[in-house]
C-alpha cells in the first residue's frame, strides 16, 4: 500500500513538473515574441523619420510639402515590398493623426498593408510611401479593424514633381499617395490595398494591449520615441511658409529617446 502511495506521489510530482516547465515555456516564448514586436516597432519609427525628411527634402515633392499643412492624418510606409515582376506588394507603416480641436499630433499607431500594385520596374524591390488623409472620411477610415483603399476611401496619386496648388485643383480623394524609389518604376497603385491594424506592432511598443482610442485620443499608452516622429510633422504642418527641409532629422538612437511623445501644435 505504502509503495502505492509513493508511486502516485512521483507520478504526481512528475506531472507538476512538465506543467510547470511548460508553462514557463509558454511564458517565455510570449516575453520572446513581445520584445521582438518591441524591437521591430521601434525600428519601423526610425525608418519612418528618415522616409519623412527626406520627402521634406526632395525637389520633386512640393506638393507634398504644400499639403501637409491641411492633412488630417499622415500614413508613413518606409518599405513597400514589391513582388517579383509586376505584381503585389506589401509592407508596414505607422499613422499620426491631427486632433480636430487643438491641432495637436497623436499616435503613432501601426498598420499593415497589402496588395498595392506595382508597374513595370526596372529593379528595385522596394518603394518609400506616404499617404496623406484629406479628409474627415478619410482619417477616421484608419479607426476600423482593416479597410480597402479605392472601395471604402478615395485614393489618387499624386505625380511626381507635380505642385501644390494643382494638386489641389486636380485632386479630391479622401486619400492622397506620394510615393519615391530608387530606381526606374510605372508607379505604385494603391487602389485596391488592404490597410489593416497591426495589433502585435502596437502591443509591442506601447508595452500593453492598446486599442486605437487609447493611442489617438487619450494618454494611457505612450512611447517616448514616438515624440520624434511627431515633432517632425508637427513643424511641417503647423509651418507658415511651405519650404524644403533638407536638415538632419537626429534619430531616437542618437539622441537617447529623450523627447515626449505627444506634440502640441506649433512646437
Amino acid at each position: 500500500m505504502n509503495s502505492y502511495r509513493r508511486r502516485r506521489r512521483k507520478v504526481a510530482a512528475a506531472f507538476f513538473t512538465i506543467a510547470v516547465l511548460s508553462i514557463s515555456l509558454v511564458l517565455f516564448q510570449g516575453v520572446v515574441v513581445f520584445a521582438n514586436d518591441r524591437g521591430e516597432a521601434e525600428q519601423l519609427v526610425e525608418k519612418a523619420i528618415l522616409t519623412f525628411q527626406s520627402f521634406m527634402c526632395d525637389e520633386n515633392m512640393g506638393a507634398f510639402r504644400d499639403l501637409l499643412r491641411d492633412a488630417k492624418g499622415v500614413m508613413i510606409v518606409p518599405s513597400l515590398e514589391r513582388a517579383s515582376g509586376v505584381g503585389a506588394s506589401g509592407g508596414n507603416g505607422v499613422l499620426l493623426t491631427r486632433d480636430s480641436l487643438d491641432g495637436d499630433w497623436r499616435g503613432p499607431a501601426f498598420y499593415t498593408i497589402g496588395g498595392a500594385g506595382f508597374g513595370p520596374q526596372i529593379g528595385g524591390q522596394s518603394s518609400e510611401v506616404i499617404l496623406l488623409a484629406m479628409t474627415e472620411r478619410g482619417a477616421t477610415s484608419f479607426l476600423g479593424n482593416s479597410f480597402k483603399l479605392g472601395t471604402d476611401v478615395g485614393v489618387a496619386i499624386v505625380p511626381v514633381g507635380m505642385g501644390g496648388l494643382e494638386a489641389r485643383a486636380n485632386l479630391s480623394a479622401d486619400m492622397l499617395s506620394f510615393s519615391r524609389s530608387k530606381d526606374l518604376y510605372g508607379g505604385v497603385s494603391l487602389d485596391g490595398a488592404v490597410v489593416a491594424v497591426s495589433g502585435g506592432l502596437n502591443n509591442g511598443y506601447y508595452a500593453g494591449n492598446p486599442s486605437l482610442a487609447d493611442i489617438f485620443e487619450s494618454y494611457a499608452f505612450s512611447n517616448p520615441q514616438s515624440g520624434m516622429l511627431a515633432g517632425s510633422i508637427a513643424k511641417a504642418a503647423n509651418a507658415k511658409i511651405v519650404k524644403r527641409e533638407c536638415a538632419i532629422i537626429p534619430t531616437a538612437e542618437r539622441t537617447g529617446g529623450l523627447v515626449l511623445g505627444h506634440v502640441r501644435a506649433g512646437q
